[in-house]
């Protein structure tokens, strides 16, 4: 590895970098527990839980000390490796409150706060980088841009911004022989989402030699192939109502435009037509699917309308993992 034989090499910078000259947005994920640290895990006691191993009450030098440490961290990250745009504090039990109930490790609970000091953490991070969204894990309030449901996509739209964290296998870290989530379940999983409103965090953990698993790039090469033609249905949307009935999904472009996208099944055909509950085109509306160019006929009806789909669009959409029907303007 490029790395092994420089002792300081800057890897997190190089990798920024490289993001960056992609015109990436660049997210510094940060643990406020640091398992690495003896002023977070004391060699002198032993370490039964994620928590720190000592009474923070009992050792505050000791805690102090680790706060320091964690906010000059902060300050190189924010200030040395040009503009970052997030910065996502796992770890929420790491906080100020006497309980958290991710501290609950193990079936053990420690009755002390961690106290991190959020309110100078953030100071630092907004004043070297004004703008950035920041992401306190688990914790809301004036430190938290955003929420992160882990693993689990949200039934219902939420009252705030909100993004699911999910791997693309069981594991956050590499695992051989991990069962990856097919490209259907993954499409379809980035659908339901942001028809809800939702932003997707994908995890994927590299291999031990830095690279990316080959089933892994599997699953992004076919991810990919379908945001190449249903992108704009995905990008810079909005939820809109009805947001899911039966196999579809809706969300609203900022053209103006609504995409019904229909979840197809392993080796679907697309029926001959598609009802749009609650949905009616403006008047002489071209409706089409994505990815192809004849304009499709469609009925109003009293309560929505009826789309038509030719052969040649059910030839070519057959076996596709998802399609988009878009409606560029609804009647007003």
């Amino acid at each position: 590895m490029p790395y092994h034989s420089n002792p300081r090499a800057n890897i997190a910078k190089a990798v920024f970098d490289a993001f960056r000259a992609r015109d990436f947005g660049i997210g510094a994920y940060f643990s406020k527990a640091d398992w690495h640290t003896p002023d977070y895990w004391s060699p002198e006691w032993a370490t039964p839980t994620r928590n720190n191993n000592y009474d923070t009450r009992k050792y505050p030098e000791t805690w102090k000390r680790f706060v320091e440490f964690t906010l000059k961290q902060v300050e190189e990250i924010t200030s040395q490796y040009g503009r970052i745009d997030l910065m996502w504090l796992d770890a929420g039990w790491v906080d100020g409150a006497k309980t958290h109930p991710d501290a609950k490790a193990y079936g053990m609970e420690v009755p002390w706060a961690q106290d991190i000091d959020m309110s100078r953490l953030a100071a630092i991070a907004r004043r070297n980088q004004p703008g950035i969204i920041l992401v306190n894990r688990d914790e809301g309030g004036p430190y938290e841009n955003y929420r992160t449901p882990e693993q689990t996509v949200p039934k219902h739209l939420l009252p705030y911004p909100w993004e699911t964290c999910m791997t693309m296998g069981t594991s956050w870290s590499w695992k051989p022989d991990d069962d990856y989530k097919s490209p259907r379940e993954l499409v379809h999983t980035l659908v339901g989402i942001v028809a809800k409103g939702g932003n997707l965090l994908l995890g994927i953990g590299p291999e031990g030699n830095g690279t990316l698993p080959a089933v892994a790039l599997e699953r992004l090469r076919a991810i990919g192939a379908w945001m190449q033609v249903n992108g704009s249905a995905i990008h810079a949307s909005k939820p809109i109502a009805p947001y899911a009935e039966g196999k579809l999904r809706f969300t609203k472009s900022n053209d103006g435009a609504v995409n019904a996208i229909w979840l197809a099944g392993e080796g679907e055909r697309p029926p001959e037509s598609i009802a749009l509950n609650g949905l009616q085109p403006a008047p002489g509306a071209r409706l089409q699917v994505l990815g192809t160019h004849a304009p499709l006929e469609w009925t109003a009806q009293r309560t929505g309308t009826i789309v038509h789909l030719p052969d040649s669009v059910r030839d070519r959409l057959t076996g596709a993992l998802a399609w988009t029907l878009r409606v560029p303007a609804l009647r007003t």
